[in-house]
């Protein structure tokens, strides 16, 4: 890959616009109206997109070429927004080659169709913050890395048991016994890809943004259908759902600084510099204050999911390392989420202390077997935003969708 074409293509040649600051410790938390994105799944209304016709030009990132849609690119979906929206989504059909790609810069993007050997589909949201650069650099190469992976591993996905070598050779008799003692199966490989996809993506925004002079960061929730099951990864706070007639089963679980609250303090544990004194990382139910110095107060540790009393420290008067209830909690007072990609330059307000150690771009992976559980044609997949699940729950989401089901039966579009 040639460095810099990246910045070259897909971001603007002017400044960005102006990012969001991080919040103030004291900032109060606007309230955010529903982000639905057109023809991406997240919005059950009548809004959707025109279904893609079968060979729709776009643009090949190696050297401006034009490819069909569905030639291992993902189609962009903006919802007629600005070009560099925050909110970015995209969707594309995955074309998984068994060959090694050459070593020309070409080779490394240019997957034909006819070449393949297994295919899938791919679904992506992508909801940015601090700049729209990692959203949209996300959008453009999340799904050329999730290809690449799948291409590295696609012999051992079409085994009937994932092989101890990729080239199918045995060095020890026992090697296809050790594999079954780790329950090691075709889906594992897909989840390790999935994993890997999201680090490498993470790899390639925070080289990009740093030579650009940009920041910025996004989450990501991906939906990838393939060989019967359907794999959702989520890094971050948006959630996926199944609807179908008499159930509603969440496909992801979110992320944010409440939820991985142990993961974080066990962090601030291990490596107290990363607080630079300026931190503590116990959790109280309420900032303490002055007045508390000496009394005996609940807190709880990285290594308690209960709580107990301790006698309160002048160190314990710190702004806490999480703060907030809810919606409302912040990592080190400045970030909502504790998954993601980008974010490598952040840091917190006046001081140069960096959030990137306490966040993960390593996603959830949920799988979806399909063939077991025999989906109709009413039962529908929704994939959104916090936005959008700030002001609706799971039932509310699947009523609406229910009910726009009911009243297109007859539409030729449905």
């Amino acid at each position: 890959m040639s460095a810099g074409w990246l910045r070259r293509r897909f971001l603007p040649k002017g400044p960005l616009p102006a990012p969001r600051p991080p919040r103030p410790h004291t900032s109060p938390v606007p309230y955010r109206r529903p982000r639905f994105l057109r023809g991406s799944g997240s919005c059950p209304g009548t809004a959707d997109a025109p279904s893609l016709p079968e060979a729709r030009p776009v643009r090949c990132p190696a050297r401006s070429r034009t490819l069909p849609w569905n030639a291992g690119y993902a189609e962009i979906i903006n919802a007629e927004k600005s070009e560099f929206n925050e909110d970015q989504a995209a969707c594309g059909k995955l074309c998984i080659q068994r060959c090694e790609f050459g070593a020309e810069e070409d080779q490394e993007w240019l997957t034909l169709c006819p070449e393949e050997f297994l295919t899938g589909h791919y679904w992506a949201l992508f909801d940015g913050h601090g700049g729209p650069a990692a959203a949209i650099l996300a959008a453009n190469t999340l799904h050329s890395c999730l290809r690449r992976q799948l291409a590295a591993i696609v012999e051992g996905m079409v085994a009937t048991q994932p092989p101890m070598h990729l080239s199918g050779r045995c060095i020890c008799p026992s090697d296809p016994q050790f594999v079954e003692e780790k329950g090691i199966k075709t889906e594992d490989l897909v989840i390790g890809a999935l994993e890997n996809a999201f680090q490498e993506c993470d790899e390639v925004i925070g080289r990009e943004l740093e030579a650009a002079g940009q920041v910025g960061g996004c989450t990501a929730l991906v939906a990838v259908s393939l060989q019967g099951k359907l794999y959702v990864a989520n890094a971050g706070d948006s959630r996926a759902i199944l609807v179908r007639r008499d159930e509603v089963r969440p496909l992801s679980s979110e992320f944010t600084p409440e939820t991985e609250r142990q993961r974080i303090q066990q962090l601030a544990f291990v490596y107290p510099e990363l607080l630079a004194g300026e931190f503590t990382r116990l959790e109280f139910p309420r900032r303490l204050k002055g007045d508390d110095l000496g009394q005996k107060v609940l807190f709880r540790d990285h290594h308690m999911n209960g709580w107990s009393y301790k006698c309160v420290e002048k160190s314990d008067l710190k702004y806490p390392l999480i703060h907030g209830q809810g919606r409302q909690a912040r990592l080190l007072g400045t970030l909502a989420v504790s998954r993601g990609l980008g974010d490598h330059q952040l840091r917190v307000l006046d001081t140069n202390i960096q959030l990137k150690p306490f966040l993960l771009s390593v996603p959830q992976v949920t799988v979806l077997d399909m063939d077991q559980l025999e989906l109709q044609e009413e039962d529908v997949v929704v994939m959104a935003t916090d936005g959008l699940w700030d002001v609706l729950s799971n039932e509310q989401v699947a009523q609406m969708v229910r009910s726009f089901l009911l009243g297109t039966q007859e539409d030729p579009h449905r």
